[in-house]
């Protein structure tokens, strides 16, 4: 555990922005899959579901960025949660755009990143919910 603890604390040191962090990198990948995905979509769509994925889309790094930002665990969690809430208001639109035939079989591969990115959204807030003072005070004084 303290070795752990001594972990957190150096790569905290190291991590300057949110440019670090592995689920910014991979929501910006996604971001860039959309915008190329969407431009094969109908132009009868363009403001209407291309607008709305695009939209959505962007919400997820722009939420991860602008918490991390703000240096305050309860404002990065809120933030965390609406780019959760953007990741799942994306992902119902591509299943729209599925079923209205507008996904080929190689766009498929967005939803793998989607679920991705998801994934580690989730682990993020998990890791966020336990306090790294009470983390760190239990990996140095096992008793308590």
């Amino acid at each position: 555990m303290l070795a752990a603890c001594i972990e957190f604390c150096v790569k905290e040191r190291v991590m300057q922005g949110h440019k670090d962090l592995l689920v910014w990198q991979k929501a910006m990948d996604l971001v860039t899959s959309i915008y190329r995905l969407t431009r094969a979509f109908p132009k009868e769509e363009l403001y209407g579901l291309t607008a709305q994925i695009r939209r959505a889309a962007v919400s997820i790094p722009s939420n991860i960025a602008e918490g991390h930002a703000l240096k305050q665990t309860q404002a990065y969690m809120r933030h965390l949660a609406i780019a959760s809430g953007s990741l799942a208001e994306l992902q119902t639109q591509l299943e729209i755009a599925d079923r209205l035939g507008y996904l080929r079989s190689e766009d498929r591969k967005v939803l793998g990143q989607a679920d991705e990115v998801g994934r580690m959204l989730a682990g993020l807030r998990r890791s966020l919910k336990v306090p790294e003072a009470h983390a760190c005070a239990s990996a140095l004084n096992p008793e308590s």
